[in-house]
């Protein structure tokens, strides 16, 4: 991993990784009204558009055996952008940090895996669970952006991610994975 310092400017030491994860394992409630700052937290993905631009939308993203998932309808429109083109980002803010992560969206079809999330999902709120498939979720709603189900579950593999520390010492860093 290469750590870049993008408060050397301000003398400010570069933010550790290791804090960021533990953070992340950490978890945050997304539910409104939970937590600090606004009153919530979520998490913001971006796709790419077929003409090129940006689609942002915030959704219920989780961070799992050092990886975020999120789920979506294929025929959304962040599903057909990911179908597509995988590049994304998604973004997020913590009381301690802001962080984008920068990578790729990879469609999860192991039943396993998509069984654990549904399980992750649920023990957080949402009555999800896996479809007659075996590799796509259903539940009585979702958001209401959502469309119908199935929803299917992916994996953002990062290559990248950058922070900006909101708390003392505070400072930003970029790492390459």
């Amino acid at each position: 991993m290469e750590t870049r310092n993008l408060a050397e400017l301000y003398d400010a030491p570069p933010m550790d990784w290791g804090q960021v994860r533990r953070r992340l394992d950490a978890g945050f409630d997304q539910t409104p009204g939970s937590g600090e700052g606004p009153g919530r937290y979520s998490t913001w993905l971006i796709t790419i558009n077929d003409d090129g631009s940006p689609h942002a939308t915030a959704l219920g993203a989780v961070w799992v055996d050092g990886a975020y998932w999120f789920c979506t309808g294929r025929h959304s429109r962040k599903g057909r952008n990911l179908e597509r083109d995988p590049r994304c980002a998604l973004s997020l803010s913590v009381h301690e940090f802001d962080l984008t992560l920068e990578g790729r969206a990879q469609l999860v079809t192991d039943p396993a895996s998509v069984a654990k999330l549904a399980q992750v999902w649920a023990d957080g709120g949402w009555p999800c669970e896996v479809d007659e498939s075996g590799t796509a979720l259903t539940a009585p709603y979702s958001a209401q952006s959502a469309g119908p189900p199935p929803w299917h579950v992916y994996r953002i593999d990062a290559d990248s991610a950058f922070a900006v520390q909101t708390v003392e010492p505070h400072g930003a860093t970029r790492w390459e994975f």
